[in-house]
Formats: structure tokens, sequence, C-alpha cells
């Protein structure tokens, strides 16, 4: 099977990203990791590209996958028959969500919305 070009869109700390990242490595896969809190080029990037402001955000041979954990990843990963499925240890939960940052507030960011965590990160 070939590789296929992936970027992921995640959280430096996450328990959805980390969940995501596991996967990567337990098949072996190369992938572009994205940080959307400390770079908000990319957070911008991830928004235009998906539609959406959720993360994890997965482009795979410029498909999107939005707002998904390792689990779903994973099942999208063997459906598309990039990878044969594996029992082996992911090594991290790869469904565990991240902590609690607030309620959706509107805000001009391309005509979309941004979590107060979020609003917060781009205004300083």
């Amino acid at each position: 099977m070939s590789q296929p070009k992936i970027t992921a869109y995640m959280k430096p700390v996450c328990g959805w990203s980390n969940g995501v990242r596991a996967i990567f490595q337990k098949y072996g896969l190369e992938y572009d990791d994205r940080d959307i809190i400390n770079n908000a080029d990319n957070y911008q990037e991830m928004v235009e590209k998906s539609g959406q402001p959720l993360q994890p955000t997965i482009e795979i041979n410029d498909e999107i996958i939005a707002d998904v954990s390792g689990d779903e990843v994973e099942a999208y990963l063997i459906a598309k028959g990039y990878v044969q499925q594996s029992d082996a240890d992911a090594g991290v939960p790869t469904d565990a969500a991240c902590e609690d940052h607030g309620e959706t507030v509107d805000v001009s960011f391309s005509g979309g919305k941004l979590s107060n965590w979020a609003s917060n990160l781009f205004s300083k």
C-alpha cells in the first residue's frame, strides 16, 4: 500500500489529537502535524479547508475528515484501503476527549465562529 499524503490540523496537547497521532504511528504513516494553537495561520487554513472550526481535522489525499477521533481516522484509513486493520495496541486512548474550552462565540473570522479559547488566543 502506498503512503497517502496526510496533513493533520491538531492541538499540541489534546486527547483527541494524541489519539490520531497514535493511529498514524501504529500504522507507520508519515504526516504533516500542523499546530493550530500556536500558529494562527494553521488554524485559519484548517477552517478555510474544512468549513468548520473543530479539530482534529485531517486531510488525506485532498479529502477532509473533520472533528475526528483516532478510532474514526483508523476506520477511514481501513475503509479507503490505505492500511490493513491491525490489532496492535496504539499505546494511548484513541477516543479520549480534550479539556472543555468554553462556549462558542461570534467573531469576525472568515465568516465563522471561534470558541472563547481561540478568540482569546487570536486577540493577543
